[in-house]
């Protein structure tokens, strides 16, 4: 059983930066897509970047510019870089790993980002 788990996470002023890191048990390369979401209070879980095997990333709209998903395959982890940080980004982050074939998706426990204007 995979278990990613998510650091990183805290609190910013806005305007500041945080990197996230999620870092696998198992071969991160053996992993089709790599993402991140974020959920809110009150709101539903929305996709934040994502990663394919091939390196294609997608982004939402919201973090379009100011957020980057990159891998370390040496490090067994996945980052998300977040700058220019604004307060409608305070959620809970959550790492997810896909195996397309097998079927595998597994979420990490989230980390919580507080940005404060």
């Amino acid at each position: 059983q995979v278990q990613p788990v998510e650091s990183g996470g805290g609190d910013v002023q806005a305007g500041g930066s945080l990197r996230l890191s999620c870092a696998a048990a198992g071969v991160i390369d053996s992993f089709d897509v790599m993402g991140w979401y974020r959920q809110a209070p009150g709101k539903e879980r929305e996709r934040v970047a994502m990663l394919d095997s091939i390196g294609g990333t997608a982004y939402g709209d919201s973090v379009k510019g100011r957020f980057t998903i990159s891998r370390d395959n040496a490090k067994n982890t996945v980052y998300l870089q977040m700058n220019s940080l604004k307060s409608e980004d305070t959620a809970i982050y959550y790492c997810n790993l896909r195996q397309i074939e097998s079927g595998g998706n597994y979420w990490g426990q989230g980390t919580q980002v507080t940005v404060s204007s």
